[in-house]
């Protein structure tokens, strides 16, 4: 027996959550059975557990796009009995049993050796957030933004994302512009390695088409008029990565600052990213991440419901880490 949280929906549609006793052959397919050890909560998932946003595809559903543990069984040739694994994303906790339980079953080609000098409760601190933030601070690097192309602003910084962007981007050599609607976590952030902070208001009303040039390189995980309004401030041949919709789907801009100033801008999917570049980005982040300095909140899996309510009101600052084993 292990608990799991499992999302189900109800004959009138609205959907219920409950942490339940689960058995093994209750489990998925998969070649590949862990013992969690470690899990998060992230944007994602909070949502799929308020049902503020439509994450589930099929119910019941174990949430949860993020864990690590030990492999229990294995019937496939890259994984042992004893191994320490993580995985991220592929469709896990909305398509396919997650991460909040004891016990996960999944393919094997969606898990990711834990990096040599990290446990599995450190690559959960970071989770989705800590490898999408090293995806979008390669991806400026990649396309040539270094630290004498000039300043990189990244929003939501008091965020999983946000916070652990700042912190490596500011390790790299960048002056960092944090935005936040925190002013209360300014110090917090100025420890990250943030030069400015920027208050989230003044990114939040329309614009204009094209601003005064200020950010060679952005991070973003708001979306909507942020987003925009960051457009419209980069220097000409600036690069935008945008990895989030915290704010909102919709992208109210003109075409101005890609024709006019050749900026471009970035998508940045964690999901479906192929393997090989997972890999490498938890290497990097292995040798680039402090982690004293990351502010992790911990939690059981009973708390996780509240919890999501929570981070979705802007209550939770830095990492939420899920603990599974007792």
């Amino acid at each position: 027996m292990f608990d799991a949280v499992v999302i189900e929906k109800e004959g009138s549609g609205q959907q219920s959550v409950a942490v339940r006793a689960m058995t093994d052959d209750m489990l998925p397919e998969g070649d590949v059975t862990v013992r969690v050890e470690w899990s998060t909560l992230n944007y994602k998932d909070a949502l799929a557990l308020t049902g503020r946003g439509a994450i589930v595809r099929q119910f019941p559903m174990v949430p949860g796009v993020d864990f690590a543990g030990c492999v229990e069984q294995s019937s496939c040739a890259s994984f042992a009995v004893g191994d320490r694994v993580l995985l991220n994303g592929w469709g896990v906790g909305e398509r396919h049993w997650g991460g909040l339980a004891e016990k996960a079953r999944v393919k094997s080609e969606w898990l990711t050796p834990v990096p040599a000098g990290m446990t599995t409760r450190q690559t959960m601190e970071l989770g989705t957030a800590g490898y999408t933030a090293m995806l979008c601070v390669e991806a400026l690097r990649e396309r040539g933004v270094t630290p004498e192309s000039g300043p990189v602003v990244v929003t939501g910084a008091t965020g999983g994302v946000g916070s652990l962007a700042v912190m490596l981007l500011a390790g790299r050599g960048y002056h960092v512009v944090a935005v936040t609607g925190r002013a209360e976590e300014s110090d917090w952030l100025k420890t990250l390695g943030a030069a400015e902070i920027l208050p989230r208001a003044s990114l939040s009303q329309p614009g204009r088409p094209l601003e005064k040039a200020r950010w060679a390189g952005a991070v973003d995980v708001a979306g909507g008029q942020v987003l925009a309004n960051i457009c419209a401030s980069m220097v000409y041949g600036g690069v935008v990565t945008a990895c989030g919709l915290a704010s909102s789907m919709e992208f109210p801009a003109t075409v101005a600052p890609f024709i006019l100033r050749g900026v471009s801008l970035i998508g940045i999917d964690s999901v479906m990213c192929p393997q090989e570049r997972r890999e490498k980005m938890w290497t990097l982040l292995a040798q680039e991440i402090s982690f004293e300095k990351i502010m992790v909140t911990e939690i059981s899996l009973d708390e996780a419901v509240s919890a999501a309510a929570d981070l979705l009101d802007g209550k939770i600052s830095g990492r939420v880490l899920v603990r599974l084993q007792r």
